[in-house]
């Protein structure tokens, strides 16, 4: 008599599971696959005994399962592309005593021909969307949306909750955190979020600009204000991001006179033109960004406390990479892709020893670094799997102990250049800063640049 139960609820079971009108498939509360039904392995082209106990990105392309593991929050009718079609997926947590451990998600498609007919549907809305996108960028300047920022890391999580926010008043903010960590990303997030996104997004790179430059770069000028002033004048940053936003990236390099005609934009809502005689209203906001210590600056006197307190009104830290290293995985699969998409190279994986190597691997350059790394392998590869040995040599040969075989001296130099990369990638390539920071003289640190071909 049990058995016969038994037999009804395995029945039950595969009718419901084994459907061939729906794709399932279970996680447990590390992201790993549990279960999936044959349906989901005949679409996904992979075995069944082989996709169990891997990890979920693994096995599905753009999948969220394990992100809805983490947050314990459904996902309902969330449009994802799998395997060049657009499926329609529902993510559900699984709990038990009020923990979750684990997550259930179905596909959801009917018969092939009307399932086509939908796709094609959503691809010519997806057409149009894009092409109201890409007007949207060229009129406002920005490009980039919080779903760009890629992660998997709780603090990022939080960090796009409080910027979403944040986002849609006209508060200034500031964005703190090392280059190539992807500041820029969350000022675009920002701006796309408030209810400027129709307007202007203007960027200013105060460390790219000669400091000669810097104030008509800013306020503009009138025709004739000095010697090769076009005619008719130019419009400045701030007359640009009239009704936007002005990005001031890495603000903590903008010399003080510059800073003070700033702070009086901020103050007053004015801008003075070179060679005007009256000034202009302008409403702008302001998101900038520093890798800088600001408070040091101040001390210094090299940055106005002044000014700090007019942007330093909301504060956030984008973290470093080697801080969120179960980023790197899923990161470093997105930005494959992307190379790969670029030079149009047909390189689809990494080898399990890549993956470690990232891992232990500090990232001075942060994300920037690791898409430089990437990139630099896609091109050096003869496999369509990125190995060890297409790495640049920094990031092969970083190891958490001693390598056997190798001498003393060897250890000692090998430790003495992956010293001054790190340096010289937080100094953003800045020798004197590199220098400073590692305790020794700009000459010697010339010499052990040129002696290892940094």
């Amino acid at each position: 008599m049990e058995s016969i139960r038994d037999n009804h609820k395995q029945d039950v079971f595969d009718t419901f599971f084994e459907n061939g009108n729906f794709c399932i498939v279970v996680v447990d509360h590390e992201g790993l696959v549990s279960y999936i039904n044959e349906s989901y392995c005949q679409f996904l082209n992979v075995d069944k005994r082989q996709a169990i106990g891997k990890h979920v990105t693994e096995v599905i392309e753009n999948t969220r399962m394990h992100l809805v593991v983490e947050t314990g929050k459904e996902e309902m009718a969330d449009l994802q592309y799998i395997r060049g079609n657009y499926m329609i997926a529902n993510r559900i947590p699984l709990r038990s005593e009020g923990k979750v451990v684990g997550a259930f998600g179905m596909v959801l498609f009917r018969d092939t021909e009307e399932w086509l007919k939908m796709n094609s549907h959503i691809r010519d809305l997806l057409l149009e969307l894009k092409a109201y996108r890409s007007q949207r960028r060229e009129q406002t300047g920005a490009t980039y949306a919080l779903h760009h920022i890629i992660s998997q890391s709780q603090e990022v999580d939080v960090l796009k909750d409080k910027i979403k926010q944040v986002a849609p008043s006209d508060v200034s903010v500031l964005l703190r955190g090392e280059s190539g960590t992807g500041k820029e990303l969350f000022a675009h997030s920002i701006h796309h979020l408030s209810e400027r996104s129709n307007k202007p997004f203007v960027k200013v790179n105060c460390a790219a600009i000669p400091e000669d430059l810097l104030e008509s770069e800013l306020f503009g000028y009138q025709e004739g204000a000095f010697t090769g002033a076009k005619k008719g004048g130019k419009p400045g940053k701030f007359q640009l991001a009239d009704g936007g936003t002005l990005f001031l990236d890495e603000i903590g390099d903008m010399p003080l006179h510059a800073q003070v005609k700033i702070l009086r934009v901020l103050q007053e809502g004015e801008v003075e033109a070179i060679g005007a005689t009256h000034p202009q209203k302008v409403n702008v906001r302001i998101i900038a960004s520093t890798h800088q210590p600001l408070e040091e600056l101040i001390q210094d006197q090299r940055f106005r406390e002044d000014l700090f307190y007019r942007i330093n009104v909301v504060q956030f830290h984008v973290p470093a990479l080697r801080e969120r290293k179960e980023d790197i995985e899923v990161l470093a699969r997105s930005l494959l892709h992307k190379v790969t998409d670029k030079i149009g190279k047909r390189v689809e994986d990494f080898d399990p020893a890549v993956h470690e190597a990232f891992k232990r691997y500090s990232w001075p350059g942060n994300v920037r670094e690791l898409e430089n790394a990437i990139e630099s392998a896609v091109h050096l590869t003869r496999s369509e799997s990125i190995g060890l040995e297409d790495l640049p040599s920094s990031i092969r040969t970083t190891s958490s102990g001693y390598t056997a075989g190798r001498t003393l001296k060897e250890s000692l130099e090998e430790a003495e250049k992956q010293a001054i990369e790190e340096a010289m990638g937080h100094a953003d390539g800045d020798k004197v800063k590199a220098a400073e920071t590692l305790g020794i003289g700009k000459s010697s640190l010339y010499e052990k640049v040129k002696k290892y071909g940094l």
